[in-house]
């Protein structure tokens, strides 16, 4: 989908992106990550040439972009920024609605459209579709402006530090909806960040960037496993990579299944069959438990989790 061979980017005598090749292909999560000043932002900004680049080729569907109308290749470009972006005196509907109008749509399909990505981010339309930006949340507004950036359902979604101003509680729970949405949605998606763990979440792949150069490209899993330098391994931590890499495997992969799932008494807590085996060992260790009921979408036990399992094979 997104294809970037030998790009630099220089600003003066200074080179913010050198060199860099990447391949993105159609439906994947690609996460930049690294630190303040590394061309991150920048890599973003070529793709959808709010900045040209300095020299080499950037593809998208196979064509170079130089040659596209900019305006039609942003169209098809959501882009979601920290601080949202929001228009402050039109209406959260007017907001979302934005790039569907430019686009001339008829007005059904944009109220069908706007009410549809308001209840995906779990928005109520009707509480929410009127109100203005600064009568929102952090969390709310955010969710806002990646209704936005989905509404004319672009091909390719472009993210630079969207959760980055937001609270732990906050920026945690819009991380899970970004899962939960790219499931049902599979967007090709360009995500900036300079926070490891964010990266380990949410990427299919990881490009791990240093001075403006691409350090490491892989998956979450061999980027904890492998890291190509003391740079990536200093980044992904030493000291935790264990509980990292158990962060990465849903506790479906090591419970023991029930033949049949169980109906259980209500009050009976218990784990999700997509929760992290780094989370299954941190509610055992805390509550002082061998094992754990597992419970799919339907609120039905299908098995257990065991601590032991996890400490002997979670790795």
């Amino acid at each position: 989908m997104i294809e970037l061979k030998n790009v630099t980017r220089r600003f003066g005598h200074t080179v913010a992106v050198d060199s860099v090749s990447l391949t993105i292909e159609t439906g994947e999560v690609c996460v930049l990550v690294g630190s303040s000043g590394c061309g991150k932002s920048t890599i973003l900004r070529m793709i959808n040439r709010l900045l040209p680049r300095t020299s080499g080729e950037i593809l998208v569907d196979g064509e170079e972009i130089a040659g596209m109308n900019p305006q039609q290749l942003r169209l098809n470009m959501g882009y979601v920024i920290q601080g949202t972006g929001l228009f402050p005196h039109w209406t959260v509907a007017r907001n979302i609605a934005m790039v569907p109008r430019l686009l001339k749509w008829p007005r059904d399909r944009i109220d069908a459209r706007v009410e549809e990505l308001m209840k995906l981010l779990d928005l109520d339309p009707a509480t929410h579709a009127g109100k203005y930006p600064q009568q929102l949340s952090g969390g709310q507004a955010q969710r806002v402006g990646v209704a936005r950036a989905l509404a004319a359902d672009p091909n390719i979604l472009l993210m630079d530090e969207p959760f980055g101003a937001l609270d732990a509680i906050t920026r945690e729970s819009l991380q899970m909806e970004m899962l939960r949405i790219q499931q049902q949605v599979r967007k090709t998606t360009v995500f900036v960040t300079h926070d490891i763990d964010e990266a380990l979440k949410l990427a299919t792949r990881i490009a791990v960037m240093d001075q403006g150069r691409i350090i490491q490209h892989d998956t979450p899993e061999n980027i904890l496993r492998r890291p190509a330098s003391e740079f990536v391994e200093n980044l992904v931590g030493k000291q935790d990579r264990g509980l990292k890499l158990m962060s990465l495997r849903p506790v479906r992969d090591l419970m023991t299944l029930h033949t049949e799932p169980r109906l259980t008494e209500p009050g009976v807590e218990g784990l999700k069959e997509n929760d992290s085996l780094r989370l299954a060992l941190s509610v055992m260790l805390w509550q002082d438990l061998g094992e754990i009921p597992v419970f799919n979408a339907e609120g039905q036990q299908t098995g257990v989790i065991s601590r032991d399992r996890i400490i002997q094979e979670g790795v």
